[in-house]
């Protein structure tokens, strides 16, 4: 299993000399289980993976993870290019929906006027879309498993566990884990996983009237990495208000309180 990032910012892009460092895409994470692919959210970083999947001249066979359907997450999909090729396939999942919404009429709506002019039902690519409940398993076959639990977030939302060949990849993006224990489901989710990449927008001082917005500090993905026992911590979903020197000492805080800490970073490649 190999993990690598394409975009890991929080809310809206922000290109620029104060990004330069770790990016200003918004979250899209490409994940291979052996010969298999699969994405985590379809930010605007998803533009860029698909320009370099497009560029490697194969047949596209993969699987969209979608956390939730908030812009930051689903803005990249209409720019992804394996969508416009004939030869793929894409199945792209959504277990926040449910049963106000659905994700064919969200998907319509991002790609259909008066928004975009190109319509989901236009592109050439063969594509699936498959609504759940977070805290179902989904099955993908390939030796893969999928575990699902639901998130604290406006809307809601869905963290992903995948398990492949004894490895662990744990995803819980835009969650507010709140300063209390954490979630016993997510703590599950995350049970010793190899990787823990988790929610840490903003700081102590920034939350103090952010509450209830959905997300957390990375005080609180170290409680959380703590309670699961996971090997290795992540932070994920920056601020678009933080700019590299920002996220240096963010980091550095992180790592004096969970050695081995890691922040979110373009072009980060992680192989558990």
């Amino acid at each position: 299993m190999s993990v690598k990032f394409w975009g890991v910012r929080g809310s809206i892009a922000v290109p620029g000399a104060e990004t330069l460092r770790y990016g200003g895409n918004t979250p899209c994470i490409e994940v291979r289980c052996g010969r298999r692919l699969i994405i985590l959210d379809a930010g605007t970083g998803l533009r860029v993976l698909g320009e370099a999947l497009a560029g490697a001249g194969e047949p596209l066979d993969a699987d969209i993870f979608l956390s939730h359907c908030h812009m930051d997450h689903i803005a990249g999909l209409p720019f992804f290019l394996p969508l416009f090729a004939a030869t793929d396939r894409i199945r792209i999942w959504a277990g926040n929906l449910l049963p106000r919404f659905t994700l064919a009429d969200t998907l319509g709506t991002l790609m259909g006027p008066p928004l975009f002019p190109i319509g989901l039902h236009q592109v050439k690519t063969k594509v699936e879309v498959h609504d759940f409940h977070a805290g179902q398993p989904i099955r993908l076959g390939d030796g893969i498993i999928v575990q699902t639990a639901p998130l604290q977030h406006p809307d809601g939302g869905s963290g992903y566990r995948l398990e492949f060949q004894g490895k662990i990849l744990t995803y819980v993006s835009d969650t507010e884990l709140g300063t209390d224990l954490p979630d016993h489901r997510l703590v599950m989710l995350a049970r010793n996983a190899d990787l823990l990449i988790a929610d840490s927008t903003y700081t102590e001082d920034e939350i103090a009237d952010r509450r209830g917005w959905g997300h957390s500090t990375w005080q609180d993905t170290v409680r959380l990495a703590n309670a699961a026992g996971a090997k290795s911590l992540c932070l994920f979903h920056h601020d678009p208000a933080h700019g590299d020197d920002m996220m240096d000492a963010i980091g550095a805080e992180a790592r004096a309180a969970y050695p081995g800490t890691l922040v979110a970073r373009e072009g980060l490649r992680i192989d558990l």
